[in-house]
């Protein structure tokens, strides 16, 4: 894989013998669209006096190395990974001027043009280390330093970075220089630097003291109308708030700066003081649910948290990468719950996140939440659902067991003694331990040193009145990953009353072992609902008995609490998966229970997951009469659901993505073209766009519609939403070009690249696919060898041939892993494969 692998030994043996004091970087960006000039001067002390070492950087051509005032010839430094640099002083200044490339995958200084517009922006992006396509440096986060950025840019632009933005100095005509002041010790991964046309909207956060933290949203000039700046700065003040106050500690950066930026690779980045979104999560150009809005929130506190615990305090190495991610996440969705109008934020949770982490905890690669991090591609493929979702979950019962208020107090000592340092999971084990009073040792060894998802399940006889003559909770482990745990769990027993199913009891207590007798139950009639792990404080996978999975059926929508609405749904959804229950059943439960659900946030979840049951658990022969069950559902609910409502949004888009008949393909088409309305509807951008994919793929539009609704949407949304419809057109030609742009040829960006493998691998396209199945394996390992990991990975998940549920493409892995491929792309097939050998099993329950 091209690019640099940091070897985590090299990294412990650079912090041994180096001390970095501080970075001066200029970056000239005015010098065309190709490459940058990137100067930086790096002062540093050395312990080993004449000692070598290799610096970090990525560059096309070296113009100057000069070592403590001694210039070195850069064709004897720079090699393929990086600069090596001899007869190191015990004090350091080093200055290397290159051109770097400006990156059109998301990685290092990314350059997009607004097709909208014709502007340039520019942002970084140095997570997991990348800060070394942009400067040369020691890129491994416990080398911190200052870094003092200087930035020649057109005298137009805003430049935007980890300090407050000072008045530009004019350079030349139409070029300015913005020259900011140092930043405290902080690691080369969050540093960042966003550049061009932005639209802007200032605000400040006013403490109870008086003083104030500037506060900044930016997003493209062409999106700047839809940028929503009240909920964004509201969500923002509650955060700022929040944190501070269970922190203890005041935010530790002089301002904070909030940018969409366009073609980017995660949800956001929390670079210090200026945190980069993806623009679609942070921008809408078009209606969306509250559970979209929901999620948004979400983001903004996640990364605001890791200010904190990441930016202020940082993990030493990549070992630590769970806990950075892990700990954002739970706090992001504790202050939701706690301090804005998301109040149900665990209920999302419990559906989206945490059904992630069982997922990946699933797979033949999961790891223990403390994993081994040999190196950065390692690293990068370990940000995955056990890092964020299991991890968080994990968080989650390690604060209901030493109490929160321990381990605010843990964690305000933690953030006193580390600020601006590196630590391990043990510097924070032991405040927690110290305000807790509890020996944490045997909860991280059982919860974070060992990998797999425990299963709890009811076993109970009846006696003949109906009551329990005995009760027992049974964990179960996978054979691979054995390891049975202490969980803390609620219990609820619901019953159905006059059409609601109200929680009549609610018992807590630990399950430990293989079974646990429940002896407060014993003499208790049987509820309608058994809900195991009620509350949701564990993480295990829930098993239903068959009287509650009955009542559910009928009747999950009465159930009061939107969270245990979502673990019912969730405890459904695992048991198809894990053929416990037949595919069909879960869809007819969503058919019958999916338009009396309130929560947004399950509806769309539900509705996603019951259109994957479609796709690849339901058996071919089963498939059309199942689809048109839901189908059936959705049109009805289009209507039923309130004018303009969230819920009609989201049953329009399901529907709109199952459709083939042509009576609602005409519907469709009737929408797009405004000849019919659904009552309330606004058929605007966004949901244009889906429609004519719907229409496209079932061969009712053609390369003229998607053209014209280009000219609609002359935007770098329109761009990506026509890459997907031209790949997904339903022809042998249409499939020959999408696989042409992506595997044979590497112009693509990184956000058009994604956009066309989702048209591409259209689920009802099997047919079409099949032939790629064999030139899939054959060109993955070409791919890997020659593309950045974004892009490379981008095509070996996102084109795996998972569609084909068959024993030949389990086979046809095999003997491709059999082979000895690198590791992580033997990971992420090995994950592939994982998925087809589930879903012939659900296919098998669904015989």
């Amino acid at each position: 894989m091209s690019g640099t692998n940091l070897t985590r030994d090299e990294a412990r043996e650079r912090a041994r013998i180096l001390t970095v004091d501080s970075y001066d970087v200029s970056l000239d960006v005015t010098t065309g669209d190709k490459v940058f000039r990137s100067t930086t001067v790096i002062t540093f002390a050395c312990s080993e006096d004449g000692a070598s070492v290799r610096l970090d950087l990525i560059a096309e051509t070296i113009h100057e190395i000069v070592l403590n005032g001694n210039a070195l010839d850069p064709f004897e430094v720079h090699r393929e990974d990086g600069l090596h640099v001899k007869g190191l002083e015990l004090s350091n200044e080093l200055v290397v001027v290159a051109d770097c490339a400006y990156s059109r995958t998301g990685e290092g200084l990314h350059r997009f043009v607004d097709p909208a517009d014709g502007e340039v922006y520019l942002y970084t992006q140095h997570e997991t280390n990348d800060a070394h396509r942009v400067f040369a440096c020691f890129d491994q986060p416990d080398l911190k330093a200052t870094f003092a950025f200087t930035v020649t840019a057109p005298d137009a632009w805003q430049v935007i970075s980890n300090e407050i933005t000072p008045d530009p100095e004019p350079v030349s005509e139409g070029v300015a220089r913005w020259g900011f002041p140092a930043t405290p010790r902080i690691s080369s991964y969050i540093t960042a630097i966003v550049a061009g046309p932005y639209s802007s909207v200032t605000d400040v956060y006013v403490r109870g003291d008086g003083s104030q933290i500037p506060l900044g949203l930016h997003c493209r000039a062409s999106l700047g109308s839809s940028l929503d700046p009240d909920e964004l700065f509201e969500i923002t003040k509650q955060g700022f708030e929040f944190f501070e106050r269970e922190f203890g500690t005041p935010y530790p950066f002089t301002k904070y700066d909030q940018i969409g930026v366009a073609e980017f690779n995660a949800g956001a980045m929390e670079n210090a003081g200026c945190v980069t979104f993806h623009e679609d999560y942070f921008v809408f150009r078009s209606k969306v649910t509250d559970a979209v809005r929901d999620a948004r929130a979400n983001t903004v506190l996640h990364e605001m948290a890791h200010m904190w615990f990441g930016d202020l305090v940082t993990m030493r190495w990549w070992d630590d990468l769970w806990l950075n991610e892990s700990f954002a996440e739970f706090m992001a969705y504790h202050s939701a719950a706690s301090a804005t109008r998301f109040t149900e934020a665990w209920t999302g949770f419990a559906t989206g996140r945490k059904a992630w982490g069982y997922r990946q905890d699933q797979l033949p690669t999961t790891h223990p939440i403390v994993a081994d991090a040999p190196d950065i591609e390692t690293v990068k493929a370990n940000f995955d659902g056990i890092t964020y979702a299991k991890g968080a979950s994990v968080l989650r019962q390690l604060v209901a067991w030493v109490g929160v208020e321990h381990f605010m107090a843990g964690l305000r000592a933690y953030f006193d003694k580390h600020a601006w340092s590196n630590t391990t999971l043990a510097d924070l084990m032991v405040e927690l331990e110290r305000e807790s009073g509890r020996d944490l040792t045997a909860w991280s060894r059982e919860w974070l040193e060992t990998a797999g998802c425990n299963t709890l399940r009811p076993v109970f006889d009846l006696a003949d009145d109906g009551k329990y003559a005995q009760f027992s909770i049974a964990q179960e482990a996978a054979a691979d990953h054995p390891t049975l745990r202490a969980h803390r769990i609620g219990i609820g027993l619901y019953d159905l009353v006059d059409g609601a199913l109200t929680r009549r009891d609610r018992l807590e207590g630990d399950v430990v072992g293989a079974l646990t007798e429940v002896s407060s139950l014993v003499g208790v009639r049987q509820p309608d609902l058994l809900l195991l792990n009620d509350d949701d404080l564990t993480f295990a996978k829930i098993r239903l008995d068959a009287k509650s999975l009955a009542t559910l059926t009928s009747n999950l929508a009465a159930l009061d609490s939107s969270l245990a609405r979502a673990l019912c749904w969730s405890a459904a959804w695992d048991m198809s998966r894990d053929a416990e229950m037949s595919p069909r059943t879960f869809v007819t439960l969503a058919a019958n229970g999916i338009g009396s659900e309130t929560d947004i946030v399950t509806v769309q979840s539900t509705l996603r997951v019951s259109h994957s049951a479609l796709d690849l658990y339901v058996r071919p022969e089963h498939r059309d009469a199942c689809r048109r069950q839901l189908i059936d559902e959705l049109r009805d609910q289009v209507h039923a659901a309130a004018p303009g409502s969230d819920h009609q949004l989201a049953f329009v888009r399901a529907f709109t993505g199952l459709v083939t008949g042509d009576a609602d393909l005409d519907l469709l088409a009737g929408l797009l073209d405004g000849s019919q309305a659904v009552d309330g509807l606004s058929v605007d951008t966004e949901l244009r766009w889906h429609l004519l994919r719907r229409l496209v793929v079932c061969g009712r539009a053609d390369d003229a519609a998607i053209d014209a609704e280009l000219a609609r949407d002359v935007t770098a949304g329109g761009q990506r939403h026509a890459a997907t419809v031209r790949a997904a057109r339903p022809t042998a030609a249409a499939k020959a070009e999408a696989w042409s742009q992506l595997v044979e040829h590497d112009e693509l960006p990184n956000a058009l690249q994604s956009a066309t493998i989702v048209g591409f691998m259209d689920p009802d396209h099997r047919d079409l696919l099949e032939p790629y199945v064999d030139r899939y394996f054959a060109s993955i390992g070409q791919v890997w060898e020659s593309r950045s990991s974004e892009m490379a990975t981008n095509i070996v998940i996102g084109m795996y041939p998972a569609l084909f549920i068959d024993q030949s493409v389990v086979d046809r892995t095999n003997d491709y892993l059999a082979g000895d491929p690198p590791t992580v792309l033997g990971r992420l097939l090995a994950e592939g494969r994982s998925g087809v050998e589930r879903a012939l099993r659900a296919q098998a329950a669904d015989a």
